[in-house]
């Protein structure tokens, strides 16, 4: 869905439309649920991430902003949950490393974006399931989702240069699993087309939505 389209189905959903939720769901949902998925066990991704929706609904009358400030927002809200997820199972959250150094060097993080772009989100996901946590989020949200570094730091809790260094060191990593050859191909189940929200993060009728609670 086009930014603007975006920006406008958040603005009616904010209004209350459920039409416009569940179009603003369909968007936004696969690539959330994949970002889950770099944080928290594919068992437990669907339940983190229907959970982080309706904190979504609930508090989307309280957003403000365009299409990109809404995915920030959201992936904001989605790791919260998966990270208080881990939390409650005794996992403590990783820290992402700052050494802003190793972006200066030259590395082949352009063909792993390449290759990354060509391969369609849901098999990018399976393969950001090959790296540590930190450095997957990091190129989840920069170089799949399309926050800048600032952005992504917000959601993330840390500063633009850890971000740039986690998503360098992960492309990377990425970049050197492709030339030795050792990534799959696999055809992962869908994510988000066809479905629908879940039912208590839709607003209840038009008029009545998070804006007007």
């Amino acid at each position: 869905m086009p930014d603007t389209e975006l920006t406008a189905a958040v603005l009616a959903a904010q209004r209350g439309d459920e039409r416009a939720f569940v179009h603003v769901f369909r968007a936004v949902h696969p690539r959330l649920l994949g970002y889950v998925r770099t944080i928290v066990a594919e068992s437990d991704a669907e339940d983190v991430t229907s959970e982080a929706w309706l904190h979504i609904s609930r508090d989307l009358g309280r957003f403000r902003g365009d299409a990109d400030r809404f995915r920030g927002w959201a992936n904001r809200i989605a790791r919260n949950r998966a990270l208080d997820h881990l939390r409650a199972r005794g996992r403590r959250p990783m820290d992402l490393v700052d050494d802003t150094s190793l972006i200066e060097r030259a590395g082949p993080g352009d063909t792993a974006e390449e290759a990354l772009a060509a391969v369609g989100t849901a098999r990018t996901f399976a393969l950001l399931g090959r790296l540590p946590r930190e450095q997957a989020e990091a190129v989840a949200l920069r170089s799949v989702m399309g926050l800048d570094a600032r952005r992504a730091a917000g959601v993330l809790g840390s500063r633009p240069g850890a971000v740039r260094t986690a998503t360098h060191r992960g492309l990377r990593r990425l970049a050197e699993l492709m030339e030795d050859g050792e990534v799959r191909t696999r055809q992962p189940r869908r994510t988000g087309a066809g479905r629908r929200p879940p039912a208590a993060a839709v607003p209840a009728t038009a008029g009545t939505g998070p804006s007007g609670r």
